[in-house]
């Protein structure tokens, strides 16, 4: 299960902040994503998944979050905490800016 193109870099954040062996982790996300193991493990499943869900991708596509944004929904959508959306909406909201919804 490779990073960004499937859905490795979910397990791995499940694992550490969930404090989830691997096989835990992996039915953790299938959950959250509402899909089964065999989709979580297909590139192209995954890409669609990604895209539909907006929650970035290994290739960046215009008009589609990316970086902090695709963060923000992945914690949103996955409850996770995730250290620089947290203090990305911390410095935002008390700097005056309006919060946008993740």
């Amino acid at each position: 299960m490779g990073g960004l193109r499937t859905a490795g870099d979910l397990v791995a954040r499940a694992q550490m902040t969930k404090k989830l062996k691997i096989a835990e982790a992996k039915t953790y996300v299938t959950k959250r994503l509402g899909i089964d193991l065999e989709i979580m493990t297909d590139e192209c499943a995954m890409r669609e998944l990604r895209e539909k869900l907006d929650i970035g991708s290994a290739l960046s596509t215009v008009g589609r979050a990316k970086g902090i944004a695709a963060k923000a929904k992945i914690a949103k959508i996955c409850d996770f905490e995730i250290d620089c959306v947290k203090k990305f909406f911390e410095k935002t909201k008390s700097n005056g800016a309006s919060s946008t919804s993740a």
